[in-house]
């Protein structure tokens, strides 16, 4: 009993920081946590950390912004009658744009969520936990922030960190952070995580190997942010570094088959490193409602409710793909006359009849997945938001660095691995072309592409306009193996450097209007 009101207890915790609703300037009510009664005990810790990978702030960026920022704003989909990612499409994003401010307040809801199980963690677990726990714990956390911090200053650049979210109760109008600062306080929450996580855990936790391949990311990402044309050789080595170690030592493989990586039997396999952890059944915006972007009926959903946003592959994703990269082309979106077994499986499959559609993330029915419970919003997909495979690329393109072209054993070693379980040849040198065009393709619906943009842009920014103003953005229809694009959503204006940031919300200017002035440094 004593452990059930314990579970109640920090649910109800989480129930009450998940209802901040209006602005990351919400404080989350400490007086209402019991942290006295329930941070006493190694169970009790991983029971907070856990309740970090899933639940309301995951479940509304998930289905609002994980697609339609990283992969239509980028130009990979499309999807019509929905105003605000018609605005993603053609680059005339608001600050009132809802895709924007649901990245923006979810990524604030989750740092507050680590904040409080960091302090209460560090004020009120008991010497009899030991330090080791403790800091794994605490390591949880911070890996957790350190990703969303990353996700605000890739769309954002200069934001405001908050580690304590009971300070804003004293001042509560903060300034923005210089974009350098917020990668610094990212690299070490990352640092801390990769220290203290142990490098292995049971499936769907963290370890040490996810914070030293996000470490590898960041870094190839910040090695960029000088803006002089060149990269940081510093940073590109230890970017190499930690994707390298990744790489080398973690003792991790790609699973075996593309197409495993989404279907729920597979459900946080070794390669992914960075999952969230969803449950069928739950309310709204709690869950994982990517099938919603379904583009079939009812024989291929949950529980009979055929999905509702149709989001497309566009012509310039489509073109991408060459005719012998068909395992991650059709493991990605479906074209007209595509057969996939496990959809409907007791119904003898599905036969896909529209032009194109997309595939990943849509799992099928309730019996497809053994998950009775499962709804059209709560699918029981644990997506990967940093996979192995990305890393390897990251690793290449690290050792890559500011050369034209390279050769390196170790560089071909890893990119040619992904292009190896895709069926393709291997490429005998690499460019950052080709490694951009493969981190496209093979994390193409996995809400990547436009980072990879942001990180371009920052040390070629001409480049990175001219890839997004170059693409098709529309999508198509899909006849005897014709293309032939359809009518854009809207009028798409042409790209610049400002594209790569988003507007500060304007419900956050409104209620902090010091987000308007000049950035400060954190350090």
């Amino acid at each position: 009993m004593k452990s059930i009101i314990k579970i109640l207890l920090f649910h109800i915790v989480v129930i009450v920081l998940a209802g901040c609703s209006k602005s990351f300037l919400d404080r989350p009510p400490l007086s209402q946590i019991s942290a006295d009664n329930f941070y006493q005990s190694t169970s009790d810790l991983r029971l907070a950390t856990a309740a970090l990978y899933a639940g309301s702030p995951w479940g509304d960026w998930n289905y609002s912004c994980y697609l339609p920022v990283g992969d239509v704003l980028s130009g990979n989909l499309a999807v019509g009658y929905w105003g605000d990612a018609v605005q993603l499409n053609t680059f005339s994003v608001t600050g009132l744009n809802a895709i924007m401010v649901s990245n923006w307040k979810s990524m604030y809801n989750i740092i507050a969520h680590c904040n409080v199980t960091i302090n209460a963690i560090k004020q009120k677990a008991p010497d009899s936990i030991s330090a080791a726990n403790k800091n794994a714990a605490v390591a949880e956390a911070r890996f957790i922030r350190g990703f969303a911090y990353y996700n605000l200053a890739v769309h954002w650049g200069a934001v405001p960190v908050i580690e304590d979210n009971s300070q804003l109760v004293i001042s509560p109008l903060v300034n923005r952070i210089k974009t350098e600062d917020v990668y610094r306080f990212v690299i070490n929450d990352l640092k801390f995580a990769a220290q203290y996580l142990p490098s292995a855990d049971v499936a769907g936790r963290v370890t040490t190997w996810s914070a030293q391949g996000m470490l590898g990311k960041v870094y190839l990402t910040v090695a960029g942010l000088n803006r002089s044309g060149t990269r940081d050789q510093a940073l590109l080595d230890s970017a190499r570094k930690y994707a390298g170690n990744v790489c080398k030592n973690s003792g991790l493989s790609l699973l075996r088959n593309y197409a495993d990586l989404f279907k729920t039997q597979f459900n946080d396999n070794p390669e992914s490193l960075f999952a969230l952890q969803w449950a069928p059944g739950g309310a709204w915006l709690e869950g994982n409602m990517l099938q919603i972007y379904s583009p079939g009926g009812a024989e291929i959903s949950a529980n009979g409710q055929a999905g509702w946003f149709n989001i497309r592959p566009t012509v310039d994703l489509f073109k991408g793909y060459t005719s012998k990269d068909s395992v991650r082309r059709k493991a990605t979106f479906m074209l007209k006359g595509d057969y996939y077994p496990e959809l409907n499986a007791a119904g003898g499959g599905y036969q896909f009849t529209g032009d194109c559609g997309l595939k990943k993330h849509i799992i099928g029915t309730n019996k497809d997945n053994n998950a009775p419970t499962m709804t059209l919003s709560s699918s029981t997909e644990h997506n990967a938001l940093l996979r192995l495979a990305d890393v390897y690329l990251v690793y290449a393109e690290a050792l890559l660095g500011n050369n034209a072209s390279t050769s390196d054993a170790d560089a071909l070693l890893y990119f040619n691995k992904v292009r190896e379980r895709a069926g393709m040849h291997p490429a005998p040198r690499i460019d950052a072309d080709s490694v951009l065009m493969e981190r496209r393709i093979e994390l193409a619906a996995e809400g990547q592409y436009w980072t990879d943009l942001v990180r371009l842009s920052y040390y070629n920014p001409s480049k990175a306009v001219g890839k997004l103003n170059g693409e098709a953005r529309v999508t198509f229809t899909y006849a005897n193996g014709v293309v032939t694009p359809a009518d854009p959503y809207g009028v798409i204006t042409p790209a610049t450097a400002r594209s790569f940031f988003f507007p500060i919300p304007s419900s956050e200017v409104t209620a902090n209007p010091k987000l308007l002035e000049p950035p400060v440094a954190y350090y």
